[in-house]
Parts: C-alpha cells; structure tokens; sequence
C-alpha cells in the first residue's frame, strides 16, 4: 500500500533512538501511523455508514437494520483482502453457515493467498528488487471478487461523466463503491515500492459535506477527499476506465459454492507454489523466479559472488544496494504484496476457517505448517538490512541465504502436504 511520506527518514531516526533493526522500526511506525501533514483526516465521530443518500438525494437514508455500519479500517494483514472484507460487511454480505461477515482471511484465502516471485529490475540509476509473497501473476482481487460469491457490480467507463454517475448511484443506495486509482494521486502519501502510476483501490463511503467524500484508504483512518481530485485519481490511467465495484444486495455463496470455491483457490496456490501448473500470462522465462523454485533462484543468486547475475555484483555500488534492499522490505512488509509471516500465519487462519465448513475438515491440519512459515518469514524479513556497509554484502546475502533454502524446504513440504489432504477431499 502507499506509505507516509518520509516513512524512509523517519525508520532510521527511530533505529538511532531505540536500537531496533530497520524492519522492526518500519513496521513499529506503520503500526502507529504518525501525522500526515498532507493528509486531511475525516472529523472525530465522523459517521462511517457507507453513502448518505438523505443528504445528497433527499430521498429517505436506507434503513440502518439493512445496512450495516461500515467497520473500522484496523487491525488489517492483507490490504485488499481487508479493504473488500469492511465493503462485504456494510453490505450484509454473510458466512452461509455462521452468519457472520466474510472475514479477511476467507477472502484473502479465496483470492488465492499465498505465492512467491522474485525479480530485479535493473535500469540506468537504480536497481528495484521485487520480492512478492502474495498470489502472484493471479489476479488477485478479481479472483476474490468471483469466488465470494457476492453480487459485486463492477463499471467501467471511459466518460468521467458516466464515471460520476455511476459512483452516485452506489452512494444513493447507501453503500461503499470502491474506485481504481493511481497510488501517487493521494497528495498524502509517499509513492514507495512501485512505479507511481500503479493502481490501488479505496472505497468511497458517502459524502462529509457537498465539497468532500470521505475514503477508506485502508491506513486506519478515513479521509476527505474532493470530488474533483478523485475523479482526476481515477481518470489518470487511462486503461483503468474508471474502473469501480460496489454490492448491491446481501446475497452471498451457498455452503457448496464456497466449498467449491475455497478448493479451487486452494489448487490454483498449490499449483503455482509447486510449479505443477501453467504461468497463466508470465512470459516462460520467468518460471524459474515463481513459486518454490523463485525461493530457491533466489538463495543462488545471493550465493553468487562471481557472476553478472549474483547480487554481489548486481549491487555492487551503495546506492543501489541500499535502495534494493529497501524495496526487499518494502515488499515483505507493505500489506499489499507481502505483510507479516509472508502472509503465511493469514492463511493458515484460511485454511482453519475453510475446514469449518462440512467436508473440508482436513484442512486444518494443514494450518501449523504454514504457522511455522510464518515465523521463519518473519526472521527473514528481520535480519535484512539495508544499511549494510558495502563491504560486507557478500556475507550479508549469504546469511540471507541461509534463510532462505530451509524457507523453500518447509514451503514445499506444506505446499505437499495440503496437496495430499485435498486429493483425499476431492475423492
């Protein structure tokens, strides 16, 4: 997700005063969120029921034992997973068994949860190395959008017009919309990690005043926004079309459409972390950097001492050291494309909700491995520094290293074994 601005500055100025490594210290300032100054934060006691159709239209508001209050953006692992979990909710939209609402793990589960890739770009300034431990090439959002089962409407439009209207008409029917946006269009945000023109998704809640919308931006705190300045976020990409989704009705999966479901995603992570199943629209050559076999690419390349491809020579000069190793970070740690544990520890909650349902109890015996992942990501993630002195990088990379290869051996040993007990579902 975008960062605070100064979010670099601002983790090593509390590693001086506390001693704390650069990833603990990161995620200590993420935790807290400090001032955005750029920011203009929603009121204190700021309604956060999505839309407010009495105020705009003058029609009656929805009925509050229909609509759910939208909840708190707090307390998130996987941005997009959490992001769609606060709109589903404020729909209705319901677990058919328990009754409650979709939760973060389910959806981030459905989605497709867990994978991994490893890539460096390499250009004439900077070298970026992309490190991603969420679902990957999948389409991420799309997949959870289909297999929750919910009645999303998605729109796009090439009209800023159409665009306008069709926001309106999820508002008026008192719900949250989720728009596309460019990531480097919220004025309070630090571009970080990706390219400034990525697209991230917030919801759009109703309106604090005719001048401002109130959004989710998913950093724990609603802000206010102008209608001008979002339609000009979303507008930015073109190829976006003002792509937006919002959930007109409380209907969601039956118990055998989630079951379904839940099994289809679970054999699509498999798959793509086994490298039993075909790389949807990756080129072939990036194979060796997806799944187990990307984790154990990885370990030669920081291994490599000698070679163009190793990282000791690809990060030979400081700078572009520090900014690669920044992005490593980055990656792990932004809530997007990675979070705590490699997102392991969140999908072992999947797999422990998943085995709720009838048929599917087996899964949970697979959730300790992926528990014990997750700690061994979360040492990993730790241990990287990017303030190494230059000099010592060799042996920094291989210490990495040495991380890494177990990490392979215990995916692939977990990734088996849910093979194994989804196999013994299927019969």
């Amino acid at each position: 997700m975008a960062q605070p601005k100064q979010l670099k500055k601002l983790t090593r100025e509390r590693m001086e005063r506390t001693g704390e490594s650069y990833t603990t210290a990161r995620k200590a300032l993420l935790d807290g969120r400090p001032e955005r100054p750029s920011a203009r934060p929603a009121p204190a006691g700021t309604p956060i029921r999505a839309g407010d159709p009495a105020a705009r239209s003058g029609q009656p508001a929805a009925d509050p034992h229909e609509l759910p209050e939208y909840p708190a953006p707090a307390g998130v692992t996987q941005y997009d997973a959490g992001l769609w979990h606060r709109v589903l909710t404020q729909a209705g939209v319901a677990h058919p068994l328990t009754g409650q609402p979709l939760s973060e793990a389910l959806l981030a589960g459905l989605a497709g949860g867990i994978g991994f890739m490893v890539f460096v770009f390499d250009d004439a300034s900077t070298t970026t190395a992309t490190v991603v431990t969420r679902a990957h090439p999948e389409p991420y959002t799309a997949n959870l959008l289909t297999r929750s089962g919910a009645k999303v409407r998605e729109q796009k439009t090439g009209s800023a017009r159409l665009a306008a209207q069709y926001l309106d008409a999820g508002l008026d029917a008192g719900r949250a919309v989720v728009v596309r946006i460019s990531r480097a269009s919220l004025p309070w945000m630090e571009i970080g990690i990706a390219d400034e023109d990525e697209p991230v998704d917030v919801a759009v809640l109703g309106e604090h005043d005719e001048e401002e919308l109130i959004i989710d931006d998913g950093s724990g705190e609603l802000q206010l926004i102008a209608p001008e300045t979002l339609a000009a976020a979303r507008s930015r990409l073109k190829a976006l079309k003002n792509w937006q989704a919002w959930v007109p009705s409380s209907g969601g999966p039956d118990v055998e459409t989630l079951k379904r479901n839940i099994l289809q995603a679970i054999e699509e992570t498999t798959g793509r972390l086994l490298g039993t199943s075909d790389l949807n629209d990756l080129p072939a050559h990036f194979a060796p950097q997806v799944g187990i076999t990307g984790l154990r690419t990885w370990a030669g390349q920081l291994r490599d001492t000698t070679s163009a491809q190793g990282w000791t020579g690809l990060l030979s000069e400081p700078g572009r050291l520090a900014h690669a190793l920044d992005t490593v970070v980055e990656f792990l740690t932004d809530g997007r494309y990675g979070g705590p544990g490699g997102l392991r520890g969140l999908y072992a909650d999947f797999l422990d909700e998943a085995s709720e349902l009838p048929g599917l109890e087996r899964l949970a015996e697979c959730s300790p491995d992926y528990r014990a992942v997750a700690g061994q990501w979360d040492e990993l993630t730790d241990m990287i520094d990017p303030d190494i002195d230059p000099d010592e990088r060799s042996g920094h990379f291989a210490a990495i290293a040495d991380r890494v290869e177990p990490l392979a051996v215990a995916e692939e040993n977990a990734a088996t074994r849910l093979v194994e007990v989804l196999a013994t579902i299927s019969e």
